[in-house]
Formats: structure tokens, sequence, C-alpha cells
């Protein structure tokens, strides 16, 4: 690793984003996974960007999927995070293990997460390891909520490589 990768590294290990659990259906098809990357790219119109590890079930399905439902995970929700983060859906039906909803474009909707977006995949982007997916919100829920983030769960072994 060359000085500019070390340093982009330390300076990056220290942010502090908020996490959120990205979900999306293709049929009868589901999957979600915690993502660390996300950010707001457009105040009007609105949209978001989330970004997916190419290694995860969830991005395999999205690359099929309409929309993306993008979930705010409250603090004291550490493990849907920790089923969401650690475990992978290749192994695993999360959705048995936690209350969930169709929601608008078909999606699930986690009901341990009362702050959450639809939104409509207007672009796939190339980012490295990761995958952006350029959302338009078609439906929202905001609740009053802590946010968990990223130092909080930064222990958690994800289901996945980056």
């Amino acid at each position: 690793m060359d000085e500019v990768a070390k340093s982009f590294m330390e300076l990056t290990v220290r942010l502090n984003y908020p996490l959120f659990i990205v979900t999306t259906a293709a049929g009868e098809r589901r999957a979600g996974c915690v993502i660390g990357f996300a950010t707001q790219t457009s105040v009007d119109p609105g949209r978001f960007l989330a970004c997916l590890s190419r290694s995860n079930r969830t991005t395999r399905l999205a690359r099929e999927a309409e929309a993306l439902a993008v979930h705010l995970l409250p603090r004291e929700q550490t493990a849907l995070a920790e089923l969401f983060g650690g475990e992978t859906g290749d192994d695993t039906d999360k959705f048995a293990r936690c209350e969930w909803s169709t929601g608008p474009a078909g999606l699930p909707i986690l009901a341990a997460c009362p702050s959450w977006f639809a939104g409509a995949i207007l672009a796939r982007l190339d980012l490295g390891d990761h995958e952006g997916y350029l959302l338009d919100p078609i439906e929202a829920r905001c609740e009053p909520t802590e946010p968990l983030y990223f130092q909080d769960m930064k222990d958690v072994e994800p289901g996945h490589p980056a």
C-alpha cells in the first residue's frame, strides 16, 4: 500500500457514518444488507446514493430490481445490524428472523426501522469494490430516532468481505 492509500485509509477509518439497511426484491426473492457508504446527492430533486458491496447477495438481486428501500438503523437495533451485516443471505433467510412487511414496489420494509424510504433506481454506477445505486425517493417515513453509527458496530464481522 503506497503512502497516499495508507493516509486515506487512516483518515476514512475515523469517519462515523450512520448505518443503513438496504432491502430489495425481484419477483419472490428478497435480500438485504447493512451499508456504510451512502449519501444524499441532491435536494431538488431529492436523490440518494446507496453503495452496495459487489460480493453480497443483495447486490446481485439489486441488479435485477427496479427499486431499493433504505432503512436508517435506530441505535437500539444492534441485533438487526448484526443480522443484516454479519450474516449472508446466501446461507440465512434474514427475513425469517425479523418482522417486516411488503412496501412500495414490493420492497421488504423492516418493522424495527421506523425511518426509511423507497427509491426507484435511476442509475447503477461502478464504484470499485462497490456498486452505487442512485435513487429517486417514491415513498418515505421519518420518525424521531437516534441512529446507529459505524463506530458502534465496527467489530461485527461482515457476512461477506467488502
